[in-house]
């Protein structure tokens, strides 16, 4: 369930970081900084646990900022 989330979330940023590109810095914060909560929520269990358990989020907001980059990438790229 969380994985379709985080992908919905990926798809919705990459159409708005290519359709609005300045405004598409703000969700992505937003969703960047949720993602980090959860890091930061799971990281606080004991030694290495804490670090298998926070990965997912990390990996999961590393997702985030390329599907935004990669719109406004993409947008650059347009010829008009």
């Amino acid at each position: 369930m969380v994985i379709v989330a985080v992908a919905g979330v990926c798809v919705v940023l990459l159409v708005l970081a290519f359709l609005a590109p300045r405004l598409s810095h703000h969700p992505q914060r937003g969703a960047q900084k949720s993602l980090g909560l959860g890091a930061r929520g799971a990281g606080k269990a004991p030694g290495r646990l804490g670090r298998w358990l926070s990965k997912p989020f990390h990996t999961s907001n590393r997702a985030v900022s390329r599907s935004g980059r990669a719109g406004r990438k993409g947008r650059f790229h347009m010829p008009f």
